[in-house]
């Protein structure tokens, strides 16, 4: 029997691994569909039943005395038993699970390769037909892959392992620390809310439920800092000088090295002396060669990043849609945090499955007849290999699947040519003891720019050549000082959030999503135009009361510092009920 994660991902693997010649019938659950085919299996004959799971099959939760939120002390949580019930009791998993079992002597796991899979992979070896035989985990193989095609499946069928039971109880205790914790504060805050000013805020976001989550809190507490510091923020008065001059009859305006002055009375001592010099000189010519960088390969927090700002894309919706683009094998696994190609990935082979692209076809080809460069340095986080193209868009794709598979196509290609190269000319300028700067662009190679047009070089006006000689005489056409304002930063846009997410250890590449998509539907921000975050009445006296009571509560540091312990159980460096366990003493406390 073997087993995937999703049941569009069972029909795939079943028709590749059989060659297409699968029977197919629907599962007797109505969800999940079964495909038998003949085949071997180390070196024997053997009958192949492949079906799924919808994800989970299990999930954590107290007993249903404890459901009551009035009689029930949210202190008791941390003590309560927790148990493990059915992720969906409609959909009877274990069950059919245990029924399409019967016969099989052989369990392989083909759940998704990451830390959510692995937990998967235990709550269906640890089903009661498998469980009850004796030394039954000797007959549980675990498939690695990262991209659902003939060639990926077939190499994960001859190179099986074992299921990774310390990634599994690192999931364990992530997700009984989050019920524990999130179902303590949440009833708690919520009853608050009941008695409290902050229930006409509740009520104006219409929300029933004050949630509270260990990195649900903290990501919301980066949009209201930003907020108060748009709130708070006092513009400062300041004054440019702007000039315009003339040399051979060609006019421009160069930029003043002094930038702004913040007292008028200095900033006008400046124009007189220049009005009163009139003529000025160039005293330095300089051209230089310049680069801009092609990307590293691309990963999961990258992919949202540049979903969210260019294409305006949430989230949790550039996951959804990668998914399916996975799971139809238009493109390898989304969910990675390496930036580094592994050094047997076949990049001709993947750059050719693009050479037809009606749209950048062209540039594949160019790039393949020129050779391809050898990609940027990235890190290898040891999970998947970055999120590549797997086979190409003959028309097939439309909408958001479109775009998503557009971009990690370009992204692809971009990491495999040339920098953009480009010629900086900069002229200097003296006038009436003042300094200015002129600076002309111009592309010489496009490089990679030639495929991310909108990462490309702005050419800036060139210098007139009459400038370009030291020496040259300048006139002085007209020279005024402007007022301006300092201006307040904007509101947190999503891709900002990631970032900050991303780097002060916030959740997972699996999770980002969850926690930004969970703050909007908490009623605590609403996403506006050009998807900024700005927090709701409640969400801002959500995070100042805790910022009151205790900090530590909304601040990235504890999730962090939890996330990283995590990442010991998991890796086998750290022991399981130790790590959850001082987790839970600590928040128990702060409660």
């Amino acid at each position: 029997l073997m087993v995937a994660e999703k049941p569009m991902l069972a029909d795939s693997i079943a028709n590749l691994l059989s060659n297409g010649q699968a029977r197919k019938r629907k599962g007797w659950n109505g969800v999940c569909s079964v495909s038998e085919y003949d085949g071997q299996f180390n070196g024997r004959n053997a009958k192949f039943k492949v079906t799924s799971t919808c994800g989970h099959v299990m999930s954590l939760d107290f007993p249903s005395k404890y459901n009551n939120w009035e009689r029930v002390d949210p202190a008791e949580l941390y003590s309560a038993p927790a148990v493990k019930i059915e992720a969906n009791a409609k959909m009877k998993m274990n069950e059919f699970l245990a029924s399409e079992a019967k016969t099989a002597d052989i369990l392989v796991l083909w759940l998704d390769c990451d830390k959510e899979g692995e937990n998967i992979c235990f709550e269906v070896g640890l089903n009661p037909m498998f469980k009850n035989r004796p030394d039954f985990m000797s007959d549980v193989y675990r498939a690695h892959f990262s991209a659902i095609t003939e060639k990926d499946l077939k190499a994960a069928m001859k190179n099986l392992g074992r299921p990774d039971q310390n990634m599994a109880l690192s999931v364990d205790a992530r997700q009984e620390l989050d019920l524990r914790i999130g179902c303590s504060f949440t009833r708690f805050q919520t009853k608050f809310n009941c008695k409290s000013s902050i229930k006409w805020a509740s009520k104006k976001t219409k929300s029933t439920v004050i949630s509270y989550g260990p990195c649900q809190t903290p990501t919301l507490g980066f949009c209201v800092t930003r907020h108060d510091q748009i709130v708070q923020f006092k513009p400062e008065s300041y004054w440019v000088l702007k000039t315009t001059f003339s040399c051979d009859s060609q006019t421009f305006s160069p930029e003043w090295q002094r930038g702004r002055i913040f007292d008028a009375e200095i900033a006008k001592l400046f124009v007189d002396r220049i009005k009163k010099s009139h003529t000025g000189v160039v005293v330095d010519v300089s051209k230089k060669e310049a680069r801009k960088e092609r990307p590293c390969a691309l990963n999961t927090v990258e992919l949202m990043r540049v979903a969210s700002s260019s294409l305006g894309l949430s989230p949790s919706t550039t996951m959804h849609v990668a998914e399916s683009l996975y799971t139809q094998g238009y493109i390898s696994y989304p969910r990675t945090e390496t930036t580094a190609y592994p050094a047997n990935f076949d990049l001709n082979g993947t750059l050719k499955i693009l050479s037809g692209d009606r749209k950048w076809g062209s540039v594949v080809s160019q790039v393949l007849a020129e050779g391809i460069k050898r990609p940027k340095s990235g890190v290898d986080k040891g999970d998947h290999p970055p999120i590549t193209p797997m086979r190409a868009n003959t028309g097939g794709l439309s909408g958001d699947m479109a775009r998503i598979y557009e971009y990690v196509s370009q992204h692809f290609v971009a990491t495999l040519m040339k920098p953009c190269i480009y010629e900086v000319t900069t002229v200097k300028m003296m006038c009436g003891e003042e300094q200015f700067t002129i600076q002309g662009k111009n592309v010489v190679d496009p490089g990679f720019t030639a495929i991310m047009p909108w990462l490309g070089v702005e050419e800036e006006c060139s210098v007139p050549k009459s400038l370009q000689q030291v020496g040259a005489k300048i006139e002085l056409q007209d020279a005024q000082i402007q007022a301006r304002e300092t201006t307040p930063p904007g509101y947190l846009t999503e891709a900002e959030l990631i970032t900050l997410m991303e780097k002060h250890g916030i959740g997972t590449d699996a999770s980002i999503p969850v926690h930004i998509n969970t703050i909007t539907q908490r009623n605590y921000v609403t996403v506006e135009s050009g998807r900024r975050l700005v927090p709701t009445r409640l969400g801002q006296c959500l995070v100042r009361g805790y910022w009151k009571v205790d900090p530590e509560l909304v601040l990235p540091t504890m999730r962090a510092e939890l996330e990283e312990q995590l990442n010991l159980v998991a890796s086998g460096k750290a022991d399981y009920h130790d790590v959850k366990n001082h987790a839970l003493k600590m928040f128990e406390m702060k409660f």
